[in-house]
């Protein structure tokens, strides 16, 4: 999956890690301000959306998250809109994605990339995006209706109802 300007991955498990114990590993130090207070929680809720990750319903859940350097710049959304897009395109039924109550920033990145508001609670704004499915033509027995057919007639064609 890359963007324009990005190529966003999934977070793995041994980051969460690093993240929450504050060790930037072998990549070397982090930018000032990282981890952030919303890269601490979205570390912390990585377990649950692993968890629900294989939901059999279609659903993918996702998340980003910046360096503060590259913040307002249209990052966010490019880093958001690539995977909307890939859950789209293998035909995922819904993509969800949540943010604290008080980060409007993140409020306005998942409204630009597409996703709608889904819901409240006592601390978390909920998103989503839903693809109606799509359209399967109908195979062999399975209702589709026959169109007319040409048949020669007396140097007529008259149509007729029957498949041939």
């Amino acid at each position: 999956m890359v963007t324009e300007r990005l190529i966003p991955h999934p977070l793995a498990t041994r980051q969460a890690r690093r993240i929450l114990g504050g060790d930037p590993g072998p990549d070397g130090p982090w930018a000032p301000g990282h981890p952030a207070d919303g890269d601490l929680a979205g570390a912390r809720r990585y377990p649950r959306v692993r968890a629900d990750d294989s939901d059999a319903q279609g659903t993918v859940t996702v998340g980003y998250g910046l360096m503060p350097a590259a913040r307002g710049r249209g990052y966010a959304t490019e880093a958001l809109r690539a995977p909307l897009e890939l859950a789209r395109v293998h035909e995922a039924a819904r993509v969800v994605g949540d943010t604290d109550l008080d980060n409007t920033a993140s409020q306005r990145v998942m409204a630009a990339a597409g996703l709608r508001p889904a819901g409240r609670d006592t601390h978390l704004a909920y998103y989503e995006s839903a693809w109606p499915p799509a359209p399967c033509p109908p195979g062999p027995g399975e209702g589709a209706e026959p169109g007319p057919v040409a048949v020669a007639g007396a140097g007529a064609e008259v149509p007729s109802t029957q498949a041939g």
